[in-house]
């Protein structure tokens, strides 16, 4: 009995192998994003934390103006300080031969001619500098590879306005630099950001820093209290310039990773739950549909002696099957895709090595998960065809009563005709059957329409950021805060055409029992190059009284409108401030406060102080301008705007849209699979029906047009329940990625319905095309002798 019924489920996955494979490719996407994301968290995670430890990196960093490195062995007396190591950093500018785009950087002190206690050099290529030279330097891997460096070539640094030419020794990696990026930029620009490592002598004599340090780093004893050491460390520092310590969770290279990190984890759990489960309610819908016209089977194979366990398992086995390929497939595509994204995260994490590979946990993972969602999806069907007597499933089904619907009483017949009140009488008598259908096609329309979502969000966040917030074309940074008076000199080199002036002051912002470590940013009050935007879009004039923060910032304060923040400035005389909140902002990248300068300035009774500017220049003359800023020392670093819309651009295209681009794709598989699963389903229910049709005189295109007629409505009434579960899929997902680096806004374009409606009304076009073929194909003798 088993051989027999074991023949029976090869026959039967031969004669659907069309829908077995279209439900095959649901699970395959579900599966395939599982995968992906697992993959990626786990080689990401793994290289992060091996290199961590192999490299020694540090738990906590604080910044100083200056202190002298007698101060050191106090600071290693606070209590749960392990390991302690004092280094001089410097802000710098360099000049390569054949590149004529300002390049900004930053240098870093080791001890001369050895490796660091802390944040130990991974030495790609070369040496460390010799002991006692002041002229060589080690590059980091990314610059090196952008410019094609190796150990030898020369190069030009602006370190505090002194020229220093330097040597290049070697090329290395850092665990505080696997994300290289400017400080005030979200993507790296390995052009045009180096970091440096030379000996600390040589750093310190070029910065002015001899016998003193301007940033610590430090690692935790076992079972110490981080917050107790971190405010210890700010008492010691205060009194020389302390900006206040900072754990490792802040470090923003280490921040970024964990960002990464965060979204594989929502895509791990969020996308593949979304998928698995439209995949175990087509399961559902598929396998009760077939189970129910395979009734006279069942029945006939239970009055030969087969029992509703042998049966249970013959169906089991074949949602099995088709669980079981859509899984294989999911994993190979899962595994090609990871490969992809490999080569692509390698260019953004410099991990000294990064090996990408499927765990054995998250093959088995993603097994279980499947096979739970088609147990889910097939226990009710089967168990209702196993536990039905012999008699009453070879009991055809009682004839359906019809009568005239209130839809062909509200048409006209001439406008109905004859197929379509057959059409909608169909649909009548079947309410279940038509309802599932529809939620089906509406569930492919929400995945569409998400997919969708995040190809036009992405390119809206870009576009105002860059065009609506970020005006300028140009962002100076001086050495420190300098007169109002620099800006009329930066107007009068070569192509400016407008210049404003920024005040940027770290500060702790405190509200009750929470805390935000940002920057206060000082600009006009009407600022031009660099706007703030409300919730609508609209350039905001700052309030001449109190702040405005960014909505993200503002939420995490728990801060409203109205409220009185407490403003720790962490520079020069470290006042404790009183600001009231006045205003929100909306920008789609990053957080920040923000009021008038000159109001900032009177806050930290200074004069008209700026710590940079802002430039819009001439094309035309952007060689000219380089030239003459480079001449300025008082110049700390040089940002270009559109390369920094680049950069970011690349990344997000590289990633974001690559997901939302395979999302598509899967999605656009599903909705095809969930209509050609219908329209067969609806077809074997039908053949009998369509037959006798045929033999009363019904051509072959009026009996097309009755099923495809029905296919066509129930996809049209699923569209408008799709788009609103779009909707709610996009918002659930605009939730889940937004975080304090970016927020996606939720922009739902016509064109994002347009794609959702579009596609599955194209799959059921070509659905329609197969069906057509295979009505032509119909064995009236076959289906009117069937059920008879």
């Amino acid at each position: 009995m088993t051989r027999t019924l074991d023949r029976k489920l090869l026959r039967d996955l031969w004669r659907l192998k069309g829908q077995a494979l279209a439900i095959a490719v649901v699970i395959a996407g579900g599966v395939m994003t599982l995968i992906l994301a697992v993959t990626t968290l786990d080689a990401l995670s793994g290289a992060r934390d091996r290199f961590y430890a192999s490299h020694h990196f540090a738990e906590v960093f604080a910044d100083v103006k200056r202190a002298p490195l007698g101060r050191v062995e106090r600071l290693q007396e606070i209590e749960g300080v392990n390991l302690i190591e004092p280094r001089v950093q410097a802000a710098m500018r360099l000049s390569l031969a054949g590149f004529r785009d300002p390049i900004r950087g930053l240098a870093l002190s080791i001890p001369d001619g050895r490796q660091p206690l802390l944040n130990r050099l991974h030495l790609v290529a070369g040496s460390l500098p010799e002991a006692g030279r002041d002229d060589q330097a080690v590059v980091s891997d990314a610059f090196a590879e952008a410019h094609g460096l190796v150990p030898g070539d020369r190069l030009e640094a602006i370190i505090n306005g002194r020229r220093v030419p330097l040597r290049l020794t070697g090329i290395a990696l850092s665990p505080e630099f696997l994300y290289q990026v400017a400080p005030s930029d979200l993507m790296p620009d390995y052009r045009r950001y180096a970091v440096l490592w030379m000996n600390r002598r040589a750093l310190a004599n070029a910065h002015g820093m001899q016998g003193a340090f301007n940033r610590l780093s430090l690692t935790l004893q076992a079972g110490s209290r981080r917050e107790e050491v971190i405010d210890a460390l700010d008492l010691v520092l205060a009194r020389y310039g302390g900006t206040g310590a900072w754990s490792r969770d802040e470090q923003p290279s280490h921040r970024f990773i964990e960002e990464e990190l965060a979204q594989q984890r929502i895509q791990a759990t969020v996308l593949p739950a979304i998928f698995l489960s439209v995949s175990a309610f087509l399961l559902n819908v598929v396998m009760g549909r077939l189970i129910q016209t395979q009734r006279d089977q069942v029945a006939v194979l239970k009055a030969f002696g087969y029992h509703d366990r042998e049966l249970a398992r013959h169906f089991a086995l074949l949602a099995g099957a088709i669980v079981l390929v859509g899984w294989a497939l999911g994993v190979a595509l899962g595994a090609w895709a990871a490969s992809g994204l490999a080569a692509i995260y390698r260019d953004y994490f410099r991990f000294p090595e990064m090996p990408f590979r499927i765990p054995a946990w998250a093959l088995l993972l993603s097994l279980a998960i499947v096979s739970l969602a088609a147990l889910l999806g097939t226990w009710r069907a089967v168990w209702r065809a196993v536990r039905r007597p012999p008699a009453e499933a070879m009991r055809p089904p009682a004839p359906q009563r019809f009568r005239r619907t209130w839809l062909e009483r509200l048409l006209p017949g001439a406008l109905l005709g004859h197929a379509g009140r057959i059409v909608l009488r169909n649909l009548g008598r079947h309410p279940a059957k038509a309802s599932l259908s529809v939620t089906g096609i509406a569930l492919s329309v929400a995945l569409l329409m998400m997919g969708a979502y995040q190809l036009d969000a992405v390119e809206a966040m870009i576009d105002q950021q860059y065009r609506q917030v970020l005006r300028m074309d140009v962002e100076l940074t001086f050495n420190e805060p300098t007169s109002t008076r620099a800006l009329g000199e930066l107007r009068h080199l070569p192509g400016v055409l407008a210049v404003e002036g920024w005040r940027r002051v770290p500060v702790t912002l405190i509200h009750g029992h929470r805390e935000e470590r940002t920057a206060l940013l000082g600009m006009q009050a009407r600022p031009q190059l660099r706007q703030v935007l409300d919730a609508q879009g609209r350039p905001q004039r700052l309030p001449e009284a109190g702040m405005m923060l960014t909505r993200w910032l503002a939420e995490s304060l728990d801060a409203r409108v109205g409220d009185t923040l407490e403003v720790q400035v962490m520079e020069g005389r470290r006042q404790r401030l009183a600001v009231t909140l006045t205003a929100l902002v909306d920008e789609p990248l990053g957080v920040g406060a923000y009021l008038p300068r000159r109001q900032l300035n009177t806050l930290l009774d200074e004069g008209a102080a700026i710590s940079g500017a802002w430039l819009l220049v001439d094309d035309t003359h952007r060689e000219a301008l380089n030239a003459a800023l480079w001449e300025m020392p008082g110049v700390a670093a040089i940002g270009l705007l559109d390369e920094a819309e680049r950069g970011i651009r690349d990344y997000l295209d590289e990633t974001l849209l690559l997901f939302a681009l395979i999302f598509v794709a899967i999605a656009s598989s599903i909705a095809f699979g969930v209509v050609y699963n219908d329209a067969r389903i609806a077809l074997a229910e039908r053949a009998r029906e369509l037959a006798t049709l045929r033999v009363l005189g019904y051509t072959r295109v009026e009996v097309a047009r009755i099923l495809l007629g029905e296919i066509t409505l129930v996809t049209l009434v699923a569209i408008p329940p799709g788009w609103a579960l779009g909707i709610l899929f996009s918002r659930l997902l605009n939730q889940a990625y937004s975080n304090d680096m970016f927020r996606i806004p939720l922009v739902l374009t016509p064109q994002a319905f347009g794609i959702a409606a579009g596609g599955v009304l194209v799959a059921s076009l070509l659905v329609g095309i197969m069906l057509v073929r295979r009505l032509n194909r119909l064995d009236m003798v076959s289906s009117l002798k069937a059920s008879a």
